[in-house]
């Protein structure tokens, strides 16, 4: 039939979207072609579920589950117990859904009371190893804590030390920069500007390039010196 040949086509489609790593896309892309959660067919339905169990991503599934497992029409289908142990097994018990596990399992009225025991026992199961589960990672975070509160503290003492190094090593170069001959600093500084421009000092064009020097040298001598520190200078 055109249902048959519709599912048919869809399973290969979401094979071939996983098969591209594209499985993100595979809900959306079967919700086109069905519209609604209610309406999949149980073997599309149990095709996303496994796909992304494997991908660890089942709260994708968790809406799309629940609202095809409460659809009355489903309900009657021969594939329903199939699809609900899936739902259970890969969708509520990795997401530690344990209270709604149960109230889904002692609701349904497609499993007899042995198959109910059994799923409450698996689900029972589940609860004891997800608990000891976080009991393990709270003590591997308390254990965790010192360590890292340990290595921030050697690290911020480390980076104490070097700011003071560096303080003290700017401290000195200014003490050092104050001690300079600043004449002997204009002198070479007019010196290799002569050089590299070679200018004669004698000529009456080089007059201006000179005077904008001297001018340079005392806009930054202002610039760099508070006139508290700034030693006198001699034309």
């Amino acid at each position: 039939s055109f249902a048959e040949v519709k599912c048919s086509l869809c399973v290969v489609g979401i094979q071939a979207l996983a098969e591209m790593n594209r499985w993100r896309d595979v809900l959306s892309w079967v919700l086109q072609y069905y519209h609604v959660p209610e309406h999949l067919p149980p073997k599309v339905l149990e095709l996303c579920i496994l796909l992304y169990s494997k991908v660890r991503e089942p709260q994708v599934m968790l809406e799309v589950g629940s609202s095809w497992l409460r659809d009355h029409a489903n309900q009657s289908l021969p594939e329903f117990g199939s699809v609900l142990e899936l739902y259970l097994v890969h969708v509520l018990l990795p997401l530690g859904r344990f209270e709604g596990a149960e109230e889904l399992v002692r609701g349904c009225d497609v499993f007899d009371s042995e198959q109910q025991l059994a799923f409450l026992g698996t689900i029972c199961d589940s609860r004891c190893q997800w608990t000891r589960q976080e009991e393990t990672r709270s003590a591997a975070e308390e254990q965790q804590d010192p360590v890292t509160e340990t290595v921030l503290g050697a690290l911020s003492q480390k980076l104490l030390t070097m700011l003071t190094l560096l303080r003290r090593a700017l401290r000195s170069m200014s003490n050092h920069f104050y001690l300079l001959p600043y004449k002997k600093m204009l002198l070479a500084t007019f010196l290799l500007y002569l050089v590299v421009v070679r200018l004669d000092p004698a000529s009456p064009t080089s007059l201006p390039f000179i005077y904008k020097l001297v001018q340079l040298f005392r806009q930054a001598w202002a610039a760099v010196l508070s006139p508290i520190h700034r030693p006198p200078i001699r034309d």
